[in-house]
């Protein structure tokens, strides 16, 4: 039974980050603005957090000084993805290339900025969030230490991100507004719809997710930040294609490559894969081979918004 929580808390450090990341991707998407810069803007958003992190080490208590990570990180992405949202809406440049500056962008700009305040590039921080065991709730059997043990409170904003999306894309006038827009713009801005600012706020959105993301990806995995998010943000976009753009199938989706990248990193904890002796760069390899083998066969389906990546005239009817 310890085998099975320790896969799973595993995993939900892998799901969480790429399920928020991907929740973004689909806001953005959904207004008809392909976002392929959430790469950089996980990079971005982790420079920030994990920089405020360490420069306020010890003067404050860790879950208060994580929340306030958090906040800034969304800040930072959402300010980082107003480039995208400018060059795509108003310039109305090609998205891809767009979305490729940016992540070419990101690290560089990390990189620089983290020398010139510390003298090297990686950026150091004490992880104090992890919460051993939460009050009542870490004691109620099996779901207390599956849940509720060794977890950290990002793995449940990210829990409460995906709730709320669900409920804003399908049960709020924004949420069809948005949707619309990604379909069919011309139709929406015939009925009174403000496309332009539609699709501002679900790049904008999709930033601040991104942003917030990078932060959940590296708090638990590491005690150090180097300008990198391990593709992360590339990842996140096969799952919203798995995902066909809906959160239920995003969030399955997650948790599948949230599974295969957990044992790819923690292999070694699972005794019967341990025992295998199978080289550690395979299982390295195989949530990316994976990765491959599903978008070959999901992508033929693919149900992405009709107007997704085509910028919008309002002129042109």
């Amino acid at each position: 039974m310890s085998v099975i929580y320790f896969i799973f808390q595993q995993t939900m450090y892998f799901m969480i980050p790429l399920m928020i990341v991907a929740l973004g991707a689909m806001f953005s998407e959904r207004s008809g603005i392909i976002n392929i810069a959430l790469e950089g803007i996980m990079t971005m958003g982790a420079f920030t957090g994990i920089l405020f992190i360490h420069f306020t080490g010890g003067s404050m208590n860790g879950q208060l000084q994580l929340i306030i990570a958090v906040l800034i990180s969304m800040a930072t992405g959402m300010a980082f993805s107003l480039f995208h949202a400018y060059a795509s809406i108003n310039m109305k440049s090609n998205q891809v290339i767009s979305g490729t500056a940016l992540n070419m962008f990101a690290p560089a700009f990390a990189i620089f900025v983290a020398r010139v305040i510390q003298g090297v590039q990686q950026v150091q921080f004490n992880n104090t969030f992890r919460i051993s065991s939460v009050p009542l709730l870490g004691k109620v059997p099996f779901f207390g230490p599956l849940l509720f043990q060794n977890a950290y409170i990002t793995t449940y904003i990210g829990i409460a991100i995906f709730l709320l999306s669900t409920i804003v894309l399908y049960k709020t006038r924004f949420g069809l507004r948005l949707r619309s827009c990604g379909e069919h713009p011309q139709a929406a801005d015939s009925a009174g719809i403000n496309v332009y600012r539609m699709q501002y706020a679900g790049v904008m959105i999709s930033g601040a997710l991104g942003g917030l993301g990078g932060l959940v990806f590296v708090v638990p995995t590491s005690t150090n930040f180097n300008a990198d998010v391990a593709g992360y943000g590339f990842l996140a976009l096969a799952v919203l294609i798995f995902g066909q753009w809906k959160p239920v199938n995003i969030m399955f989706a997650s948790l599948f490559f949230g599974l295969m990248k957990a044992i790819a990193s923690a292999y070694s904890g699972i005794p019967f894969l341990s025992a295998l002796g199978i080289p550690s760069y395979f299982y390295k390899m195989v949530p990316y081979i994976i990765t491959l083998i599903v978008l070959i066969f999901t992508s033929r389906n693919s149900q992405a918004p009709k107007a997704e990546g085509i910028p919008y005239d309002k002129g042109q009817r």
